[in-house]
């Protein structure tokens, strides 16, 4: 029984990684649309349809607040597939991909914080902490078969550890005025949903209303909304993982509308930004260098430190077809910052044009750091080939 539940834990986790793959693909000709629109004769239209108005708010407001609610959603619900069976349920093997999460959190940060402390732009030091899971998976799919499998594990498992890091950041640092009644009210609802979790309620229809419900008065609260969708996650029932229990039928039913339609969708709205600027004043701007050397310098060398230390002090141990090489190449791919890193800009700042400029740096150095731990990967692979 134990065997059947893990191999249906290691399908799920394929399914996540394939698609994952190939919605990295996508984002990236996503994004180069939405860049040639953008400074194409269509620029005007195209830049104010995102801004049109819908129910009070622009669409690219409901977007960034409603959608990407879902990814969160899906990203809850892997990481507790990854505690319960996947690779953090064993402190051991989750003990190597958590120390080169928090090591590529904290150095890109201190990088960032080094450059801004002080400065009205400091509040962006989340920025180049996240790991973007669909992107940097999809850089890593390029090098096909040659590529170890427990490298994959890593990257995932780091990305999403990574993307918690994001989200608990977001609820302490990015929550200005706080609405204690809406968030009493949703955090009641989500007592609520483990109450239904724990008398063994199966169905999923109470728990996705109530957590639209939650969503409602979260979104009221001043705390992010997509926060509910962490929540929701860990609220719906895991039995024994195998094909028949909720999060397993949720988490199958969502892979492919948020690796081919939300992401995607997120990806042209916030990348539709007018490259006809001053690049030598943006990217000498503090919060440009602090983004720029975060995601490319702070994420690998961050990971690769910590990740070190634990092995070298026993805490944790390498995988066998694994080396530091590959540790080090891999961190590059975490500092592909992307969809997570333009998510915290939209929190962190309030001028539009520190907004764009952000986004510019943000996709330049995640284009540099994924050009890199390609690189580097392909070299490593050949030569152990």
């Amino acid at each position: 029984m134990i065997q059947k539940t893990r191999n249906i834990s290691s399908k799920l986790f394929k399914e996540f990684l394939e698609s994952e793959k190939a919605g990295g693909l996508i984002l990236i000709a996503c994004t180069l649309i939405s860049l040639a629109l953008a400074n194409s004769i269509f620029s005007s239209e195209y830049i104010h349809f995102w801004h049109t108005p819908f129910y009070g708010q622009p669409i690219e407001y409901w977007i960034n607040d409603g959608l990407m609610t879902i990814f969160f959603l899906l990203i809850g619900l892997e990481l507790e597939r990854e505690v319960y069976q996947g690779e953090l349920s064993d402190i051991k093997n989750a003990l190597l991909p958590i120390f080169g999460a928090i090591g590529g959190m904290l150095v890109p940060a201190a990088i960032y914080l080094y450059f801004n402390y002080g400065t009205s732009t400091q509040s962006g030091a989340g920025i180049p902490m996240a790991t973007d899971i669909a992107f940097a998976l999809g850089i890593l799919s390029l090098l096909g078969n040659k590529v170890p499998t427990s490298l994959k594990i890593f990257l995932t498992a780091l990305a999403v550890i990574d993307d918690l890091g994001a989200i608990l950041v977001i609820a302490l640092f990015y929550t200005k005025t706080i609405f204690w009644t809406n968030l009493c009210i949703a955090m009641g609802i989500f007592v609520v949903l483990l109450i239904l979790n724990r008398i063994k309620v199966r169905n999923l229809i109470p728990y996705l209303t109530l957590g639209v419900v939650m969503w409602y008065f979260m979104l009221n609260s001043g705390v992010h909304a997509t926060i509910t969708g962490v929540l929701v996650a860990f609220a719906i029932p895991f039995g024994n993982g195998d094909k028949k229990s909720t999060s397993y039928i949720l988490q199958h039913y969502l892979h492919k509308p948020v690796a081919f339609l939300i992401l995607p969708v997120f990806a042209l709205a916030n990348t539709a930004i007018i490259l006809d600027l001053d690049m030598q004043e943006i990217v000498t701007q503090h919060y440009s260098i602090g983004i720029a050397l975060g995601l490319i310098i702070g994420k690998p060398l961050g990971i690769f430190t910590l990740s070190l230390i634990a092995v070298k002090l026993g805490i944790c141990k390498l995988p066998t077809d694994l080396n530091w090489a590959s540790i080090f190449s891999v961190g590059f791919l975490g500092g592909i910052g992307f969809t997570m890193s333009i998510f915290v800009t939209l929190l962190a700042f309030d001028d539009i044009v520190i907004i764009n400029h952000a986004k510019i740096i943000i996709l330049l150095s995640s284009l540099i750091a994924g050009i890199i731990g390609f690189i580097g990967l392909k070299l490593i692979l050949k030569t152990k080939q």
